[in-house]
């Protein structure tokens, strides 16, 4: 089996274009403290080789390339002559993925604690008018039939606004429901849109265990639980065995549950 190789971080140098792929370094630094005795470990320089279809849907530019953070998943190679590929260590990439910026995800937080206040300031203005409208009504000299007619008025507005809120709370959306899905999914993925980690392509699920998930898939058409991922970047948190399953039965979408970033 290939050694697999997870980069993160930005380009370090420009976006080099082919035929049908393109090209640009990386950098990672070196564990801070090495075992005693032994050097300290160095940066490794790498070129990624992307397909160009791949890279045309991450939405990536010249320029942006070098300013995101991106996510690279794929093989190691050292086959590729030096003049295409400067760096160390050359990875062809399998799976490229432009991560959320820390900036923006603060930006959208606080636009959306703003949104709830400018609605409380706008209702408590519509009972201030309301009391206004009465004091007028109270201080204007009128006979007594017009000011019982204006009291029936009043109170039948009041009833309806009493009655509007009730309604409103009997018509609020109800919650998606997903039919024919494990019980607590959030959503439904590509399957292919879910990037595996390092350390679960490590690792070998229980043949037993994962045989009767595919028995049980065969049986009901789904799996028995979600698999986890991260909102965003839609890498895989916990489920391994189902997304193995989920890859052996060809599904083409996936039952999940989102863990937030913090």
């Amino acid at each position: 089996m290939p050694h697999k190789i997870t980069l993160t971080g930005s380009a370090t140098g420009p976006l080099r274009e082919y035929d049908r792929y393109v090209a640009f370094d990386m950098r990672e630094k070196g564990s801070p403290s090495a075992p005693k005795g032994l050097k300290k470990s160095t940066f490794i320089s790498y070129t990624v080789f992307v397909a160009k279809k791949a890279f045309n849907k991450t939405g990536l530019t010249k320029k942006s390339i070098m300013h995101e953070k991106i996510l690279i998943q794929g093989e190691p190679t050292l086959d590729i002559p030096i003049d295409e590929c400067p760096g160390e260590i050359g990875v062809i990439c399998f799976q490229i993925t432009v991560l959320p910026n820390k900036n923006d995800k603060e930006k959208n937080d606080s636009e959306a604690k703003k949104e709830p206040k400018q609605e409380a300031s706008a209702s408590s203005e519509v009972p201030q008018k309301t009391e206004s409208k009465k004091q007028e009504e109270e201080q204007a000299p009128v006979s007594q039939p017009v000011a019982k007619e204006e009291k029936k008025s009043s109170e039948t507005v009041q009833s309806e606004a009493k009655e509007t809120p009730v309604q409103e709370k009997k018509t609020a959306p109800s919650k998606r429901e997903l039919p024919n899905q494990p019980k607590g999914t959030q959503d439904l993925v590509n399957f292919d849109d879910i990037i595996v980690p390092e350390e679960f392509l490590k690792t070998r699920p229980n043949p037993e265990k994962t045989q009767k998930v595919i028995d049980f898939v065969k049986r009901t058409g789904r799996l028995d639980e979600p698999l986890t991922i991260e909102k965003d970047s839609k890498v895989l948190k916990d489920g391994y065995r189902r997304y193995v399953v989920a890859k052996t039965v060809k599904m083409e979408q996936v039952p999940v549950v989102y863990e937030y970033q913090k």
